[in-house]
């Protein structure tokens, strides 16, 4: 299940974990302006971890959930 919330600034999408055996925290990526965040609670630390990642990061990370094993780049659509 996951949900889709548009604030002020962001959009927030949160990814809930309903498998049947062991449960992982939720996931919450926020999409700004220039960046997106990932967070998830570690209830080892106590705490809730933060990935930033910009925006190049992130489409080349949509690029790479439909590839098959190697080295990438890709390349500038400005160019």
């Amino acid at each position: 299940m996951f949900t889709i919330e548009h604030d002020f600034d962001a959009t927030v999408i949160t990814l809930v974990d309903e498998g049947s055996s062991h449960l992982e925290e939720d996931v919450v990526i926020q999409g700004f302006e220039e960046c997106v965040t990932v967070e998830q609670y570690d209830p080892r630390e106590d705490m809730v971890v933060k990935i930033v990642l910009s925006m190049h990061q992130v489409q080349e990370l949509a690029a790479a959930l439909n590839l098959p094993e190697g080295v990438y780049r890709l390349k500038d659509r400005k160019a």
